[in-house]
């Protein structure tokens, strides 16, 4: 009985491996563009599907988000100065048949797009801006990529500039300037400090000038404080309201002398 089934196992085991070819499981973040005799069919997928081996053919696209490495560049940027910025760029497939139709090779063709579109953009700003508007430059290279590569069915989600490296030499300069502007900072702080303190110096000598009380008790204060400090040299000062009369001619004290010529 075993030999009358010989003749069917052979082909038996072909059929077999023809359906479990066919039989194609696509999970929920994959799709698959069929193709019939090289002729785009549609878009299939997710879950089961049948593709017959040798007439149909599919090829998987991933649908998820995609993190693309930007190589290292070369940037001289506005000011003549050499950098190497690398970014990261984040895209996602939104359209598989222009996704594979229109591009050879649409993870290649957007890596060397955002490679050339990174120096482009970067070569128009100072090295200032790069280190200072990183925001606005993602932007700028994030809505160029994005506008090049909707025509392959490619959606840029977002660019971000990770490095920007530069040579020991301008490191220095950098932070020469960088102590420069501090320094500068400083002076005009001290500056500002010493044009505040004189106005209210100016202030309070008119004060002290239109009111003689406000004299006497500021020399009283200076008394005190000099009498707290333990010197052995003690300055009096004495205001010169009160020495007027020990100033007038003659060292007369104020009092009129008797007269000689007058009789006692």
């Amino acid at each position: 009985m075993f030999g009358d089934l010989v003749p069917y196992l052979a082909p038996t085991v072909v059929l077999l491996l023809i359906i479990g070819s066919a039989i194609k499981i696509l999970p929920e973040y994959e799709r698959g563009v069929v193709f019939f005799l090289g002729r785009f069919q549609g878009v299939k997928g997710p879950g089961l599907i049948i593709v017959i081996p040798g007439i149909q053919q599919m090829v998987r696209v991933d649908l998820r988000m995609i993190t693309l490495d930007v190589p290292s560049q070369d940037v001289i940027s506005k000011d003549n100065v050499t950098v190497r910025v690398n970014a990261v760029l984040y895209f996602r497939v939104v359209d598989p048949e222009r996704a594979i139709i229109r591009v050879e090779d649409y993870m290649a063709a957007t890596s060397q797009l955002a490679q050339t579109t990174l120096r482009s953009v970067l070569g128009k700003h100072d090295l200032d801006e790069m280190l200072s508007e990183r925001d606005k430059l993602n932007a700028d290279i994030q809505e160029i990529i994005d506008a090049q590569t909707e025509e392959w069915g490619i959606k840029v989600a977002n660019v971000e500039i990770k490095h920007v490296d530069l040579n020991e030499s301008m490191i220095r300069a950098i932070a020469r300037q960088a102590e420069a502007e501090r320094e500068r900072r400083a002076k005009v702080i001290h500056a500002e400090g010493e044009l505040q303190a004189s106005r209210k110096l100016v202030e309070a000598a008119n004060v002290m000038s239109s009111n003689s009380g406000a004299m006497q008790l500021r020399y009283l204060q200076t008394l005190a404080d000099m009498s707290s400090n333990n010197t052995s040299t003690i300055v009096f000062p004495l205001p010169l309201d009160m020495m007027k009369s020990f100033l007038k001619p003659g060292g007369g004290t104020g009092a009129s002398a008797p007269d000689e010529s007058e009789s006692p």
